[in-house]
């Protein structure tokens, strides 16, 4: 029942997040090819990234926290930047769901969570600098992180509805905050750990084996797709 409730209480809510979601995601996109100079064949490189992070999803489908989605997403972020990251992690979860027929209103914060995944990948130091081993270790340790805080972040979108509940993981509103804050925690480690931390094993593995390969062929086709590319204007001809 508590679980029911707090998918009703989003079913109101969920919409309008989507609907701020959709113009803040061209607005990112927008602002970045204003800021880099983008062609054609870099947002089909966006939508070609985000169909293979859809197709992903289904392999694991959630068992177990089995989920390689997660680590093309860190890499991906890494290379594209914090802006386009946060577009391809928020559109192939989209993807995704339509695939997967996940559509509901836990969408928009699955949308949400994995741009933010996305964009702090892009945000990790050492963008033009970091190479090789040192990369690799800095993208496994953000994408085991990250693979925590994701489960973390959509248990906070239903977990404040369970104040129905008469248990001791429960939000009790006008409890102090570091009780809820503790009962938030327990909450956490009896329902999502167990698939958070074999995520974030999966994403530490993946990108450790395959990373070096992924990384050297998105670098590669950013720079054929004018990912770096200065924005120019040609004069008229006569």
């Amino acid at each position: 029942a508590a679980g029911d409730s707090g998918i009703g209480e989003h079913a109101q809510d969920a919409p309008w997040l989507f609907a701020a979601l959709l113009p803040l995601l061209l607005a990112v996109v927008v602002a970045t090819i204003a800021d880099v100079g983008l062609d054609a064949k870099a947002i089909a490189m966006l939508g070609v990234l985000a169909a293979a992070g859809a197709a992903l999803r289904p392999l694991g489908a959630g068992t177990a926290g089995i989920e390689p989605m997660f680590f093309l997403m860190v890499l991906s972020g890494r290379v594209l930047g914090p802006g386009f990251g946060f577009v391809l992690g928020a559109v192939s979860m989209f993807a995704s769901a339509l695939l997967t027929g996940g559509v509901g209103p836990w969408m928009p914060f699955q949308m949400l969570s994995m741009g933010w995944v996305c964009m702090g990948a892009g945000l990790l130091p050492g963008h033009e600098s970091l190479r090789g081993r040192g990369e690799l270790w800095l993208l496994a340790g953000y994408g085991a992180v990250a693979s925590v805080l994701y489960g973390t972040v959509m248990n906070l979108q239903g977990w404040p509805y369970l104040g129905g509940l008469a248990t001791g993981v429960s939000f009790v509103p006008g409890d102090p905050l570091v009780e809820n804050l503790g009962r938030f925690v327990a909450y956490c480690l009896a329902t999502s750990l167990g698939w958070d931390l074999p995520r974030a094993v999966v994403t530490v593995l993946l990108s450790l084996a395959l990373g070096p390969a992924v990384l050297k062929a998105l670098r590669r086709a950013t720079r054929r797709a004018a990912f770096e590319t200065p924005v120019t204007f040609e004069a008229p001809k006569a």
